[in-house]
């Protein structure tokens, strides 16, 4: 009895803790489709990834166009000149390797572009959902877009709108 008086007690107590925090949602995708700097960020990402990768392109491919060459001359030539265009070869799969990690690698000049432009914009949305949920006594802000798991939510307490308000974007 005393078992099942305690259990009772927890399972109580539990349920008020869970009524008792307040819980919001915002959506990040429609809120960066709000944001006009961020399409522009976006654009300017995709077009220096483009040029970056043309780049990294046209390397490769002076180096298969040296292997191709070498592929049709390697039994006229002696062994020394084998080793040194292989060796050529190889320095420019090296230097296309290079330059694809100086682009697109976790250091890379793409990863910190992304930071310039895309990180002050998050920044903003992040400091605004604080602010918000600060005033109105949100325990956790939810988003709805990387919530995988959420099947369902009821839109009022979606608080997106307000956010894109709160940045100066009105929806």
């Amino acid at each position: 009895m005393k078992k099942m008086f305690l259990s009772l007690l927890f399972v109580m107590a539990t349920l008020m803790t869970a009524q008792a925090q307040k819980f919001a949602l915002i959506d990040m995708e429609f809120i960066l489709k709000q944001i006009p700097s961020y399409e522009q960020a976006n654009k300017q990402m995709e077009s220096l990834s483009k040029k970056w990768q043309s780049e990294v392109e046209a390397k490769a491919k002076e180096a298969k166009v040296l292997y191709e060459a070498y592929q049709k001359t390697a039994s006229t030539m002696s062994a020394q000149q084998r080793t040194a265009k292989e060796e050529e070869i190889i320095n420019k799969e090296k230097e296309a390797a290079e330059l694809r990690q100086t682009y697109f690698g976790p250091q890379g000049e793409a990863m910190k572009k992304r930071q310039e432009l895309i990180s002050p914009i998050q920044d903003a949305i992040y400091n605004a959902v604080k602010e918000i949920a600060t005033l109105k006594g949100y325990d956790a802000v939810i988003d709805r877009a990387s919530a995988q798991s959420m099947i369902y939510a009821s839109p009022r307490i979606d608080i997106s709108n307000e956010v894109l308000s709160k940045l100066g974007y009105s929806k």
